[in-house]
């Protein structure tokens, strides 16, 4: 069974990236006291991540200071992929509450895997999902530039685009 965090205020909260452009593996990672949890995302859920704060922040009261040491924490170790994440409002505690899912990993005959169902919620202030909005924007637009047909990153080296079944790369 992989393991599950409750991280109930969290001290810190962020989102971040370990290696180079176009090899980047994305990370949301919490602190409380002396746990530091690291999960795995996707590219993808950190922008959805980013997009759900930001509208979730704009139905509630302004936020005070935005922490600004978002950069992960070493050692970057994750525990396990995130496959799903909701986002919550506690309206008593004021504070807004990412609960993440493990990813279902399943073997080649689609039979899910032992051990997987690792579940973690961090309990954050508004302004520090903010903060984690706000770069984690700047991390996905830091990335390959999408390509205008088929919206999937363009390589320095070439791509070829589904749209155009691969045969000639996109123009502008």
């Amino acid at each position: 069974m992989s393991s599950s965090f409750d991280l109930s205020p969290v001290d810190r909260i962020t989102v971040g990236t370990v290696g180079p452009t176009g090899k980047r593996t994305f990370y949301l990672q919490a602190r409380q006291g002396s746990q530091l949890v690291t999960l795995k995302m996707e590219k993808q859920q950190v922008g959805a991540l980013a997009g759900l704060l930001g509208e979730l922040l704009a139905d509630l009261p302004s936020v005070g200071t935005l922490p600004d040491k978002l950069d992960l924490e070493e050692p970057v170790l994750a525990e396990w992929a995130i496959g799903a994440i909701r986002v919550e409002y506690d309206s008593g505690a004021d504070q807004i509450v990412l609960v993440a899912e493990e990813i279902d990993l399943v073997d080649e005959e689609g039979v899910p895997l032992a051990g997987a169902g690792g579940l973690a919620r961090f309990a954050a202030t508004r302004e520090q999902v903010a903060a984690v909005a706000i770069h984690g924007v700047g991390l996905v637009e830091a990335g390959r530039p999408p390509c205008p047909l088929c919206g999937y990153p363009l390589d320095p080296a070439g791509h070829s685009c589904p749209r155009t079944n691969g045969h000639r790369p996109p123009t502008l």
